[in-house]
């Protein structure tokens, strides 16, 4: 690879890291090419970007960005990488995670997640991550908690207003 393809790798790495405020480090060292191909598709699928690329230019598209903000992530580069890059910072670890139930196997494996600043590292975090809730997700729950309690009042006024009506006596 010349020095000119390497700085358009880090460019492309850069512009993706930048757009995104989600990103997985995963490991896809031992699967085939059918298995990729099919990982790719469930990640295109799923509006997830998957991107394989050297270690060492990954590190330097982070470390141009930003070295502290991601210095957490370097120690995740190692042997073969593929990033997932995601608007939704669960979808990378729910593909994962079918993705190995379907080929009854344990790759690719989660070498790290990076979400909204948050480094989770190691592959024992991928349960927590397809846990988690998303913006919407979180928005839709304290609508749900809101009109809780406004439902209740209103259903103890009518339940009222019904009992009034049964005892009222008739004109």
């Amino acid at each position: 690879m010349t020095k000119d393809q390497k700085n358009e790798v880090i460019e492309v790495l850069k512009d993706k890291f930048a757009q995104y405020n989600n990103f997985y480090v995963t490991d896809t060292e031992s699967l085939t090419v059918e298995q990729v191909g099919k990982l790719r598709r469930a990640c295109f699928d799923k509006n997830v970007e998957m991107k394989v690329a050297k270690n060492t230019l990954i590190k330097k598209a982070l470390e141009t960005l930003d070295s502290e903000k991601y210095a957490g992530m370097y120690d995740s580069l190692h042997n073969v990488t593929a990033l997932m890059f995601s608007e939704n910072p669960k979808e990378p670890a729910l593909i994962i995670s079918s993705f190995r139930k379907e080929s009854k196997g344990e790759k690719p494996v989660m070498k790290a997640a990076f979400i909204n600043g948050d480094v989770y590292m190691g592959d024992n975090q991928l349960v927590a991550l397809t846990q988690i809730k998303t913006k919407n997700e979180l928005i839709g729950d304290v609508i749900g908690l809101l009109q809780s309690p406004a439902k209740r009042v209103i259903a103890a006024l009518l339940h009222n207003a019904e009992k009034k009506a049964e005892t009222a006596p008739a004109e």
